[in-house]
């Protein structure tokens, strides 16, 4: 395929179908309606993964195999399904391929849902120096770290728990052109006071219990395991506590030390289908703690048919090392966005998609009644 056929910045769901056909992407099976988004593509698990000692980067001199051969504990067949156990680390292999040119590069966040059951993911290529970034022009396999940090959780080969965007160039808005289009199109809403724009767009958590009380959920520390397939399955209550407004203390909210929470924010989100979005994860300038693992939000986010839903961004928090009090209207994450090459064919909720979290409030991932 040309490279003169890409535009500059996200390629959206119709030239992701295009790189299959020019075999840019390539699996060893057939691809799944489903799995191309507005703006991203899910990635399916192999059939080998690997319990390994530790988490590793292959570097820029290795492949990510030779690693895993020497931190190898044990191979894992997953054409019948593994249990991973919370508190290890493995590593699978991913069922695509990727033979991107020059002017392409990708990125990897785990999917929603991955997140929501605190499954820490990270995509690894060969050769790379950091993760969840593929290089332009990259040839190779692709690979994905898996370790469960509250549940352990039952997967399979073609389990998809993590998902990739491809970009052309960098068309990440700046301040001035995020206010510009919060201006024109009302990006968040919901919030108080004055919106400070910096370094993205803020949110906070939403503290005040307008459902019954209910704030949020905090994971149990011992439950059953998940399997990955089973959707609208799994009662709440045996893997979840509720957080309420009897929780709070006069000042806000304590996340104890390396517990999992469930929260949403404040304000509502609205994702235009000529942009997409991404949350960043952590930044120490607003607290020692993680905020939202999965961090890509797609073309019509907060959007049905076209008109304005109350949506909210659901948060996956997890403080760090020592306890963190989180107040009402206190900033805990910003939301960047960044461009489409193309208008998607599919927006995120629109006709024809299967979106589990459009219009959400405070709501678990899929796997749960």
């Amino acid at each position: 395929m040309s490279d003169k056929l890409f535009k500059t910045g996200i390629l959206s769901d119709t030239v992701i179908a295009e790189l299959f056909n020019a075999k840019i992407i390539n699996a060893s099976e057939k691809l799944k309606n489903d799995q191309i988004q507005p703006a991203s593509l899910d990635l399916r698990l192999g059939r080998k993964a690997w319990r390994v000692r530790s988490s590793f980067l292959p570097g820029s001199k290795n492949k990510v195999k030779n690693k895993i051969s020497r931190l190898s504990m044990h191979e894992i067949d997953l054409s019948k399904g593994a249990v991973l156990e919370k508190g290890c680390v493995y590593i699978a292999e991913i069922m695509e391929k990727l033979d991107l040119p020059k002017n392409i590069s990708a990125s990897a966040n785990p999917k929603s849902s991955t997140g929501r059951l605190d499954i820490f993911t990270r995509l690894i290529a060969d050769n790379a120096t950091e993760f969840e970034f593929v290089k332009s022009g990259y040839k190779g396999p692709l690979y994905i770290e898996i370790s469960p940090r509250t549940f352990s959780v039952l997967v399979h080969e073609g389990s998809r728990l993590n998902q990739i965007r491809f970009r052309s160039g960098n068309y990440l808005l700046n301040d001035e052109e995020i206010k510009e289009l919060h201006k024109n199109i009302s990006l968040i809403f919901g919030y108080d006071g004055s919106l400070d724009i910096k370094d993205g767009i803020p949110l906070s958590i939403d503290l005040s219990g307008m459902t019954e009380g209910l704030i949020g959920y905090r994971a149990r520390k011992h439950t059953d395991l998940i399997d990955i397939q089973n959707i609208k399955y799994y009662k709440k209550e045996a893997f979840w506590e509720k957080v309420t407004t009897n929780d709070l203390t006069s000042d806000g909210l304590v996340l104890n030390p390396d517990e999992f929470y469930i929260l949403a924010s404040k304000e509502f989100v609205v994702i235009p289908e000529t942009h997409a979005a991404e949350m960043r994860a952590y930044d120490t300038r607003v607290g020692e703690f993680r905020a939202h693992y999965a961090g890509f939000f797609d073309p019509g986010f907060g959007l049905v048919e076209g008109k304005v839903s109350n949506t909210r961004a659901v948060l996956e928090v997890r403080s760090h090392d020592v306890p963190f009090l989180i107040e009402q209207g206190q900033t805990v994450c910003r939301l960047i966005y960044e461009r489409m090459s193309s208008l998607p064919k599919k927006v995120y909720g629109g006709k024809g998609s299967k979106s589990n979290y459009q219009s959400q409030g405070l709501k678990l991932s899929k796997h749960f009644e």
